[in-house]
């Protein structure tokens, strides 16, 4: 795991494996929810066998908020992630590349602290509201930055977000998603964002962001979701995705789990073509490789008509 968050090249030879082994469908760099964090200030412990982790708080007052500098794409350890989606867009596999980042509300609660972040964004809208908007400011240009790279889209992980009230995503969380998607989103440039934590009560203010396509975990009432859209002339063309559980299935799991499971909820959503079925978020370290072919093939097999 260390390996794979500080040498882009060690990440993209992994990634490569993967989908020789797999054949997947596109190519996405390490989902590192610390590396933005690490570039404003904050201090990482990386492990051999683990994710990285973000310790302790690196701002806790206005004061503070407006003296933390903007980092730049490739300070720190963003530059591993760059590098990594470059060498992916050079590999030529003919399937696209996409980037995993973190989103404005998850970074703010990374350098603010998360339970401190939910707090004052019903307490102290102001104060949070200014630190979410140096950090959406730097998220615009990392992910310009992997558009450069050569990626053809951004994986923009908001797990924190999912922990507000719907309120408190219409106020601290949607409108900044809105301004990425506002500043990068193309034709040939795709924000996919994520959203482990989200149900269904949180997805029109999701919607409101403009996102093509929405990445869920468990918690999402899928088959709802996409009732929900097919309902609304303009969300009909946006694209799910999921929610098949990381842990429990995956990780957990037997092969004959993974083809039940993943039978039963491409059954529950036949009636819709806009959805994109996948685990809910990043499987575990030491995930069977024969759950993964269980899957992969599965969906193979499986005629939706």
């Amino acid at each position: 795991m260390r390996a794979a968050v500080t040498d882009g090249s060690i990440q993209a030879e992994a990634v490569l494996a993967m989908h020789e082994r797999f054949n997947s469908d596109f190519l996405l760099t390490a989902m590192d929810l610390s590396a933005e964090a690490e570039s404003f200030g904050c201090s990482v412990r990386l492990s051999d066998d683990d994710i990285p982790t973000i310790l302790g708080r690196h701002v806790t007052s206005r004061t503070e908020i407006e003296a933390l500098p903007i980092p730049q794409p490739g300070d720190c350890r963003t530059a591993v992630h760059l590098n990594a989606a470059r060498e992916l867009a050079e590999a030529n596999t003919g399937k696209p590349v996409l980037a995993g980042m973190i989103g404005p509300f998850s970074l703010a609660g990374r350098i603010f602290g998360v339970s401190e972040a939910l707090e004052a964004s019903v307490t102290e809208p102001e104060l949070i509201g200014a630190l979410l908007e140096k950090v959406t400011l730097y998220l615009i240009d990392y992910a310009l930055a992997f558009r450069q790279a050569g990626a053809q889209g951004i994986v923009m992980a908001e797990p924190t977000a999912g922990l507000l009230s719907p309120r408190g995503m219409d106020k601290a969380a949607a409108p900044y998603i809105r301004q990425v998607v506002d500043a990068v989103q193309t034709e040939d440039f795709t924000v996919v964002y994520h959203n482990c934590g989200a149900r269904l009560v949180h997805l029109s203010r999701i919607l409101a962001s403009g996102v093509a396509v929405c990445h869920f975990g468990i918690p999402m009432d899928l088959p709802a979701a996409l009732d929900q859209l097919s309902e609304r002339e303009d969300t009909r063309d946006v694209i799910l995705s999921g929610n098949l559980d990381p842990t429990s299935l995956f990780f957990q799991g037997t092969p004959d789990s993974v083809i039940a499971q993943t039978e039963s909820l491409l059954k529950a959503t036949a009636d819709h073509r806009n959805f994109v079925i996948g685990s809910g978020c990043d499987l575990p370290p030491g995930t069977p490789a024969q759950n993964l072919e269980a899957f992969y093939e599965t969906v193979r097999n499986t005629q939706v008509s």
